[in-house]
């Protein structure tokens, strides 16, 4: 299908215009190569890595969580911004991004994907971010051992290593989830509405008095691994709905 096609039809199933705060200058970044896409690489990050596997894939377009254009966009174009942008022209690739609005979507976003994973239920809009709400709170009936969220989202992320801060023989029933990354506004906010447990990326070391003060138990599964679900559901509707290749590029940061 054609570059503008597709692009209309992100900007609208990721509702772009509802993010217009969010630095990371969402929408096709670099237009760079073909106007006809055959093929997409999906990734986490505009790294060297991803995009050198876009062009190993022969990909017409690279859809990222993380792009390379964020607030006032780019100052000067050299070191190694001029190794991935050269690269992107002299390969024929495309660069679309999509930052908050993919963490908030209430279906393809890594939240929503990772509150399914968990079998949550009842989710409610968690974790306001300059005014944009990107995170979900969710309820278990029965509540979830530590142990059981941890063999749920590792089964599901390819085994990341989850690190648990808090209290081991909680039973969680009401989880604030907030993919990448958390700090202190998510703890408070998370504890404004009643959570016990919070699901995050990364946790930091000046956070964890903060947790341990509010009652609230943490996993953190991973950076990357909790960023790498809303980029393959968006991989899977591209891929079923216009029947376009597609494939994931998985550049894993450990973090």
């Amino acid at each position: 299908m054609k570059l503008d096609e597709l692009t209309a039809f992100l900007d609208s199933e990721l509702n772009l215009n509802a993010f217009a705060a969010d630095v990371s200058n969402n929408g096709l970044q670099i237009a760079g190569g073909d106007q006809e896409i055959t093929k997409i690489v999906f990734a986490v990050d505009a790294a060297l890595e991803s995009i050198e596997y876009a062009e190993d894939a022969k990909a017409d377009l690279l859809f990222v969580h993380h792009g390379l254009s964020w607030g006032g966009g780019f100052r000067r174009i050299t070191g190694i911004d001029a190794k991935r942008i050269s690269l992107l022209f002299n390969a024929g690739i495309n660069l679309y991004a999509a930052h908050l609005p993919l963490d908030a979507h209430p279906e393809l976003g890594n939240n929503a994907q990772l509150c399914k994973i968990m079998g949550l239920k009842k989710l409610a809009p968690f974790c306001s971010v300059d005014g944009m709400t990107i995170g979900w709170t969710g309820e278990l009936s029965r509540g979830a051992s530590v142990e059981t969220l941890v063999k749920k989202l590792k089964a599901a992320l390819d085994d990341p290593e989850c690190n648990f801060y808090g209290d081991p023989d909680v039973k969680a029933k009401k989880i604030a989830v907030v993919s990448g990354g958390c700090n202190e506004a998510v703890l408070f906010q998370a504890a404004a509405a009643g959570a016990e447990m919070v699901v995050t990326g990364e946790f930091k070391h000046q956070l964890y008095h903060t947790a341990r003060e509010l009652g609230i138990n943490v996993i953190a599964a991973g950076h990357y691994a909790t960023e790498t679900v809303g980029v393959k559901a968006v991989m899977e509707l591209v891929s079923s709905k216009f029947g376009i290749e597609v494939e994931f590029a998985d550049c894993p940061t450990g973090l």
